[in-house]
This record gives structure tokens, sequence and C-alpha cells, in this order.
């Protein structure tokens, strides 16, 4: 991924230390190389190394969905960069199986769960606590579009979960927002990554059809895109 062809400031993220989670590829990435280029030290963390290897900045791998690699992330950051300045929590996605409600188990569930939410509360439980010592600090939760318009067939628990995001969002930024630490949760709408192309590929072969049909389906459920399409990163 290349960066964006319009004017950066090389300087508008300078003496900042960013981490943001899930960057290696789509979205996550896009931010990285952003905040890269404005002139932050940038960090992030997947479950394997990135394929192209001219991703700036640290990265740390681990699993966030669990606790262990919460840990073992929060402490490879703190000892290399310090507590950030900015933490995006990007990090999220769903693997369940298409059937509705009815197929999901309660294993699938905390799947949902550690991935697209207590990943974040744990890091925050990491770094939050030293921002509000210093009285300044961004956190930034990834949440989703679906947490309103869930597309009930295949990510219920995801969507449950984003929504579950928001809302402790909202309760952290209440309670550290008059100590400094700003906290704000984003929804973004449909991206084209390689996740959302294979949840369109993945739903085509479910039901038995193409992915032309497979992609208006997710638009339509999405409340429609006027432009007709996935937003790039």
């Amino acid at each position: 991924m290349s960066t964006p062809n319009f004017s950066i400031d090389p300087t508008e993220f300078s003496g900042k230390r960013v981490f943001v989670t899930g960057g290696t590829k789509g979205a996550g990435e896009a931010m990285v190389r952003r905040f890269a280029a404005g002139g932050a030290r940038v960090a992030t963390t997947a479950r394997t190394a990135p394929k192209n290897s001219s991703l700036p900045g640290i990265f740390v791998a681990a699993d966030l969905s669990t606790t262990t690699g919460a840990a073992k992330t929060a402490q490879a950051i703190l000892d290399a960069l310090g507590t950030p300045d900015i933490v995006v929590h990007n990090l999220g996605g769903s693997a369940t199986p298409p059937g509705g409600f009815a197929g999901l188990s309660d294993e699938l569930w905390m799947d949902e769960l550690n991935l697209n939410l207590l990943g974040a509360v744990r890091l925050d439980r990491a770094f939050v606590p030293t921002m509000v010592q210093r009285g300044q600090g961004v956190v930034i939760h990834v949440s989703s579009i679906q947490r309103l318009l869930p597309l009930h067939e295949t990510t219920t628990a995801y969507a449950a979960a984003k929504a579950a995001l928001t809302t402790y969002s909202k309760a952290l930024s209440k309670e550290v927002g008059p100590k400094g630490v700003r906290v704000t949760s984003i929804s973004p709408g449909w991206i084209n990554t390689t996740a959302s192309q294979a949840m369109v590929t993945r739903l085509a072969k479910d039901g038995g059809t193409d992915e032309e049909t497979a992609r208006q389906k997710i638009l339509d459920s999405l409340g429609g895109i006027p432009i007709g399409r996935a937003a790039w990163p």
C-alpha cells in the first residue's frame, strides 16, 4: 500500500508515540503509514509478521484475543516506546460461520468478544492509567457500522461485540475525559480490504451465489452506500 497522494505535513505528529493494533494490512496498515508520514514513532501488532517489509515502525507478533498476548504486547510497547500518546484499537473481525444466532456456540461468542472487545479493554488497562497520571493521551476505538446494522446471517456476534465496544468506549470517555485523556469511538462503514473480500467470497460460497450478488447483499444490509461500493483504506 502506497502513501496517499496528497500533501502531508511531515511534522504533524512529530514527537508522538502511536500504537495501532491490527496494523499490518487494510485500514490498520493505512493508519500506520499515515501516522509515520506525519512524523510519529509508530508501533503495531498482529498475529503474524507483515509480508510487506517496508511497513514502518515497531512490530510485535502477538494474539491480542488472549490475556497473555495482550500482556506480552503491552510490555513490548512499554519497553520500546513507553506509554503511547495515541492508541488506536483497530483490531477486529469475524470468522463465525453462517446460520444465524442458532449456529453460534459459546466458544464462537467468546472468540468474537475476545477479538473485538476484550483485547481493547486489556490494553487500555495497561496504558490509560499512565495517560491519566500525565493528564493527556488519546484512545480511539474502531467500532463498526454493524453495531447498528448487523448482518444477521453471519456477523451477529461480531456486531454485538462492536456495540459493546462502543458502549465501553463511551463509559471510558466519561471517566477519563475530565482527567485529560480523550477517548473516542469511530464506526466506519464497509472498507475494501482482504478481510472484507474474504467475507464476500465466503457469503457467495455458503449462499450458492456469485460474489457480485453477495457483495450487493452486504451493501443492502448496511442501508445502501450512495457511491455503490466500499471505501478504500
